[in-house]
């Protein structure tokens, strides 16, 4: 676009921020807008000043292990004592006393004290473990380079899961971020062995049966253990109930179960209903969400079973929450075939409350009558910008955002693993500002409807769903920095709706700045 085009894009959309609101333009909304407005004619580096400071919500689509970034798997596998094979470009367990030939001790790889480090290996290994420097080339794309590099930077010590989420929160809280819902997987190993000894039954209540029976639940301590061990870890790193306690004490963080789909399908339904059984008696995890490549074998062949699956535990745990990968696909990558029912059967079948990513949304059977479904159901979809240029190659107008925005689907921006990525939040609200021209007030939209779909329990602030303009009739007063009585009793019982009183304040206060 030529710099005079630029311009009169930018100058258009002063203009509209300051006539938005025509009744009280110099309102702080309306100054809030024209400073972003300035902001965009000064540059990217200038609107991502503007953007870090402004109240984002939540994170809704994170997955964590993908969410550290690779200099901080180097420093634990250092701790952990493991050796890298500089090779492969993995760390790998030493056999003995020392690492074995083209093997390195972590430890060594970072000490600084006999020799000089050796930088050429460091980048190389930072490279490997997340998308920095890539470049894609024959018989090696993006989409294989970001799921290449999970096996790169695993075999940690899960101890360090507590760490990785302070990485994570307070990376957050630096961007104005209050809510975040990590994907992680707790163990599940002794769920398979026992879904592979009994093999797979199409009869879904009576296999459900037979691997509780069999004492699949067990495994339900584990996750708990886990999410407390990292929470309480993450707490003490920041000091959090303390007078030292830094701001990323003020992020909320909640889990959601990840499912490994691309595997057998008694193991997919072991651990999806182990998953549901955990979340129903967990109350750190909040939903369930399957991962693992959407284009892999058994991803596909396997998908409309799986969203079966998802159907039957569904009745079965009404109370849990769903959210689904689905649409992670562009033409070229499956069969034109495979583009075409994805997100309708998450939705229809697997009960699908938010889509992870939905890119080919426009190639699904009768997409306008989609849109208008997912409209409709207030299904929101998960906005990765960054992640879906670098593994699809979809960015701009290949992207379908501004179909979602049209048909008025709910959509907020996320992150998905924003240390392979390298990336934050803050650079996806400046990427969808700069490439789809995306006002303050559409941004903010955004941040709100992020809150509004969270799996916080109880009640919405909002009076109704993804409106933003009426609160609920106990909060329906001009909200001042403290609730009334009435509304503090509703805030108090609805920890959503809480939630989101904290966005507003946080609003108020960003835009009393301009």
């Amino acid at each position: 676009m030529r710099l005079s085009a630029v311009l009169l894009l930018s100058l258009t959309l002063l203009v509209t921020a300051c006539t938005h609101n025509a009744d009280n333009p110099n309102s702080p909304q309306s100054r809030t807008a024209r400073a972003m407005e300035v902001a965009r004619l000064q540059g990217p580096l200038a609107m991502h000043t503007f953007l870090l400071g402004m109240p984002k919500g939540a994170d809704l689509h994170v997955h964590l292990s993908g969410a550290v970034y690779a200099e901080t798997f180097l420093q634990d596998a250092a701790e952990d004592g493991l050796c890298i094979d500089t090779k492969a470009l993995k760390f790998v367990k030493p056999a003995g006393k020392s690492c074995a030939k083209d093997q390195l001790l972590a430890s060594d790889l970072l000490a600084h004290t006999d020799s000089a480090p050796d930088q050429a290996l460091y980048d190389k290994l930072v490279d490997a473990f997340s998308m920095r420097s890539f470049v894609p080339f024959s018989e090696f794309s993006g989409h294989d380079q970001f799921f290449s590099t999970f096996d790169h930077f695993g075999g940690t010590d899960k101890r360090h899961a507590g760490e990785w989420v302070d990485e994570v929160v307070s990376r957050a809280a630096h961007q104005n971020e209050q809510y975040i819902e990590l994907m992680d997987t707790p163990p599940f190993g002794h769920a398979a062995t026992i879904a592979h000894q009994l093999g797979w039954d199409p009869n879904l209540p009576e296999f459900r049966q037979r691997l509780l029976a069999a004492g699949i639940d067990q495994e339900v301590d584990a996750a708990r253990d886990r999410v407390q061990s990292a929470l309480a870890t993450r707490n003490q790193l920041e000091h959090c109930g303390t007078p030292e306690a830094t701001p990323a004490c003020q992020v909320q963080v909640r889990f959601l179960y990840q499912i490994l789909r691309d595997f057998p399908k008694e193991q997919v339904f072991a651990q999806t209903l182990l998953g549901f059984e955990a979340i129903s008696k967990i109350p750190d995890f909040v939903g369930i969400n399957f991962v693992q490549p959407e284009d892999g074998h058994i991803s596909m062949s396997d998908y409309t079973l799986q969203m079966q699956m998802l159907d039957y535990l569904h009745s079965v745990y009404p109370s849990v929450h769903i959210s689904l990968h689905a649409g992670e696909l562009a033409p070229g990558l499956v069969p034109p075939d495979g583009l075409r029912f994805h997100i309708r059967q998450a939705v229809e079948l697997g009960h699908a409350e938010r889509i992870g990513h939905g890119v080919d949304v426009m190639y699904e059977d009768d997409a306008p009558a989609l849109l208008k479904e997912l409209a409709a159901r207030h299904v929101m979809i998960e906005i990765n910008l960054t992640s879906n240029e670098g593994i699809l190659g979809i960015e701009g107008a290949d992207h379908p955002l501004p179909y979602f925005r049209k048909a008025r689907v709910p959509i907020a921006l996320s992150t998905d693993d924003e240390g392979v990525s390298r990336i934050d939040l803050t650079h996806e609200y400046v990427k969808a500002a700069e490439d789809f021209s995306l006002s303050y007030l559409d941004l903010k939209q955004m941040a709100r409807t992020g809150m509004e779909h969270t799996f916080l329990p109880g009640q919405s602030l909002w009076a109704n769903p993804d409106d933003f303009t009426k609160p609920v009739a106990a909060c329906a007063t001009p909200q001042p920095q403290t609730p009334t009585p009435t509304c503090a009793d509703f805030l108090k019982n609805n920890e959503k709706a809480a939630a989101q009183w904290q966005q507003e304040r946080r609003f108020r206060d960003f835009e009393a700045r301009w």
